[in-house]
């Protein structure tokens, strides 16, 4: 009896993992699919322009090799630790609905602490300048 009840909830999982890594499957090689199906054939052909790298159906226009201020990447890197950030803080907001850790107080105090050092790159990343966003020109 025993044997009979795993061997069902086994078949019964093996089943769910299929279900789940083919619908996966499906949403990653669908949208490729679809694509190839339903996009124009040989439309770069026109006036020998084969060989040309293209942006958003438009033609470029002057040269690809250009400056780009380092407050981008200060600016993306900034951005990204706080998403990280962000992300750590949503487990604590659903671990402080329940009553074991609601009543702490050392738990309070670790995520002001976490969030003050955040505060603490923000003011130093605003001390630095790079949310300053002055136009450079360059000479050619």
């Amino acid at each position: 009896m025993e044997s009979q009840f795993t061997d069902f909830l086994y078949r019964d999982n093996v089943l769910w993992v299929t279900a789940f890594t083919l619908g996966g499957l499906a949403f990653a090689l669908g949208p490729i699919a679809i694509v190839y199906l339903l996009m124009p054939l040989k439309t770069r052909q026109i006036n020998n322009k084969a060989e040309q790298y293209i942006e958003c159906g438009m033609d470029p226009i002057g040269d690809s090799w250009i400056r780009y201020g380092i407050v981008f990447y200060l600016y993306a890197l900034i951005f990204l630790a706080f998403d990280v950030d962000v992300l750590f803080l949503f487990p604590v907001a659903v671990a402080y609905n329940s009553e074991l850790f609601a009543s702490s107080f050392r738990d309070f105090i670790e995520i002001v602490l976490f969030v003050g050092i955040l505060t603490l790159a923000v003011v130093y990343a605003w001390i630095k300048g790079v949310f300053k966003w002055e136009r450079r020109t360059y000479l050619r």
